[in-house]
């Protein structure tokens, strides 16, 4: 249940820190308010009639129904993020855009109401299923500080992260070095912090004293391992299973369920007790926080890439003409839910293929401390006995139990198996950090030159398209949109740009837009776009206006429009007097003067224009 959560957990963290603030609402609040009411009541409906049918069943088909209810509640709450703009109302929590936390925190509070109307409809079947007396509050609460911890880590983590921007430290923290500095903070609050913190959550409470504690405690001795032993209550303590948390040995906690304790033998108990020494004598902890880490550094140095790549591409705009939104927020959701479809493709395939073999190693860490598998092997029969037969169901993170047990028997009869498998395990982690640190060396040495010049091109055109459909009258926008797409070679399509902007503006005509169009007009590779006699009036009036502030390179348009029009002694004169004031490119303007000298205007070609 817990690792699935993680997942759905992720999705919405991922969904509420890489959305954008708009500006304005894509609903107005008198309409946005009453449908995300209307959508939690579908969904308080949808949820009842989902554990409505679990009512008379198993555990397993409880657990089931919740799962189907807590994916329904991530997408739905995600899509009303976005289609509601949450992140807008948000602004003020977020100090506007200084304290980003405050936002996420908000989306956070909303997913965990969408959770809450899941548990308050699910309560009916589980006092039911499993003969339960808990109050409705109370199990609405449980369920609330049981997934809490999933998300206390990143909320604390995040506030840093805003707070070090707030105090000016990403001047000295950059790129991968600020990952790494903040994986650290987290591996001392990890080790020092949370374990206490998610205990109490929890509502874990110490095992009294007494033989069986001193049983474990004695196995622990054997085992030249420490921790402190508690009663884990997992829904009411009925659950079958244990687990340990807290990477220092002195904040490190073995949790217990009672239902555990009861089901199995002392022999059978100190199985499950060196399968979770197992995990931190081969330090599983540790390996999953770096897990996390290679993804959060690989996602860091992708995301310009990509951003690059999906930014350069005519699909993203032509999405953005049909959908009539932003480009600036197509991109960034394109960008946010390609890093979301490559996380939830990274956690459930090679996070889960580590975790899956993380469990078997932990597993064979029994032939260490007890020298067989059999008293492990009769655990897991009585717990998928007990839990509802799942002794053939399998999940993404573990092994199915009747896959470890056949895998504990054959290391039983064949020990070199055992080691075989530790190979695999080290084998791909190896593999793991080749892989991540190729990975990461080609996306930071990777030359973005040229898709960055075309993705500025491309963004650039959108971005002034769409401003263009906001503010048709305005003339420097049109004349901004001819200017890109003379640089992209689009002429018929410059040349219309500059023509709509005099004609929105004609009084107030700007000699760089009479210049654009009078250098387009001349120098077009399209002959039929050419047109000397309007070129030399544009540019007259370019250099009547600039009169004040004569340029160089308005002059130098200006001669080549006397040149087209076989006024060469002119063209040459001006030339001459745009090399003098325009000192750093005296050469260029000294070429063309010789080509008006020696060259018709008919003939020549602009191609290899100076």
């Amino acid at each position: 249940m817990i690792y699935n959560n993680i997942i759905y957990f992720l999705a919405v963290i991922f969904a509420v820190s890489t959305a954008a603030t708009p500006e304005q609402p894509w609903l107005a609040p008198w309409l946005g308010l009453p449908l995300f009411i209307l959508l939690l009541l579908a969904f308080s409906l949808l949820v009842k009639k989902i554990f409505g049918l679990s009512y008379f069943s198993s555990s397993q088909r409880y657990f089931a129904a919740e799962k189907k209810a807590t994916l329904l509640a991530t997408g739905l709450f995600i899509a009303s993020f976005f289609i509601f703009d949450i992140k807008y109302y948000a602004q003020p929590l977020s100090l506007y855009n200084t304290l980003p936390t405050g936002a996420n925190l908000l989306g956070l509070l909303l997913f965990f109401g969408f959770l809450v109307l899941m548990w308050l409809r699910a309560w009916p079947s589980y006092q039911h299923i499993f003969h339960s007396s808990i109050p409705r509050r109370d199990f609405v609460l449980n369920n609330i500080t049981t997934n809490l911890t999933i998300v206390l880590p990143w909320l604390i983590l995040s506030l840093l992260f805003d707070l070090s921007g707030m105090l000016a430290m990403d001047n000295w923290l950059q790129g991968p070095w600020r990952e790494l500095f903040f994986f650290l903070i987290f591996l001392v609050l990890l080790g020092g912090f949370f374990p206490p913190l998610v205990h109490r959550l929890w509502g874990c409470v110490p095992m009294e004293q007494g033989p069986l504690r001193q049983s474990i405690e004695r196995f622990f001795q054997s085992q030249n391992f420490s921790a402190k032993i508690l009663y884990w209550p997992l829904f009411e303590g009925r659950m079958i299973t244990a687990g340990v948390m807290g990477i220092v040995p002195r904040y490190r906690y073995l949790l217990l369920t009672p239902a555990l304790l009861s089901a199995l033998d002392q022999e059978e108990l100190e199985a499950v007790l060196a399968h979770e020494i197992g995990h931190v004598k081969r330090y599983h902890l540790i390996l999953y926080l770096l897990l996390f880490l290679g993804f959060s550094l690989f996602a860091e140095a992708l995301s310009t890439p990509l951003y690059l790549l999906l930014s350069s591409h005519d699909w993203l705009y032509q999405l953005v003409n049909w959908l009539q939104i932003s480009p600036d927020k197509l991109l960034t959701s394109a960008v946010a839910v390609s890093l979301f479809v490559l996380m939830l493709l990274y956690f459930r395939f090679l996070f889960g293929y580590f975790i899956r073999n993380f469990e078997r190693q932990a597993d064979l860490y029994v032939f260490q401390a007890q020298n067989t598998a059999f008293p492990l092997i009769r655990s897991f029969e009585k717990i998928a006995a007990m839990s509802g037969n799942i002794r053939d169901k399998k999940n993404w993170h573990h092994f199915g139990i009747g896959e470890r047990i056949d895998f504990l028997e054959q290391c039983e009869n064949n020990r070199k198996s055992i080691q075989l498998h530790h190979w695999k395990v080290y084998g791909s982690l190896v593999v793991y950090c080749l892989l991540l640190s190729a990975g990461l060396w080609s996306l930071h040495h990777l030359d973005t030159t040229q898709l960055s010049k075309r993705s500025e091109n491309r963004y650039m055109q959108a971005m002034l398209t769409e401003r263009i459909r906001q503010e048709p009258g305005n003339s420097q926008l049109l004349k901004l949109f001819g200017d890109v797409m003379l640089q992209n070679k689009k002429e018929r399509a410059a040349l219309h740009a500059y023509e709509r902007a005099i004609q929105v503006a004609p009084l107030t005509l700007s000699p760089e837009l009479a210049n654009n169009l009078a250098w387009l007009l001349l120098t077009a590779k399209d002959h039929s776009l050419r047109d000397p006699v309007r070129a030399l009036e544009l540019a007259s009036s370019a250099a009547r206006l600039s009169e004040k502030n004569k340029k160089g390179y308005i002059l130098d348009t200006l001669a080549t429009a006397l040149w087209a029009n076989n006024r060469v002694q002119e063209a040459v004169a001006v030339e001459e007097r745009a090399a003098a004031l325009d000192p750093d490119n005296f050469s260029s303007y000294q070429k063309r003067r010789d080509t008006f000298q020696r060259e018709a205007w008919e003939a020549f070609n602009f191609e290899t224009w100076p």
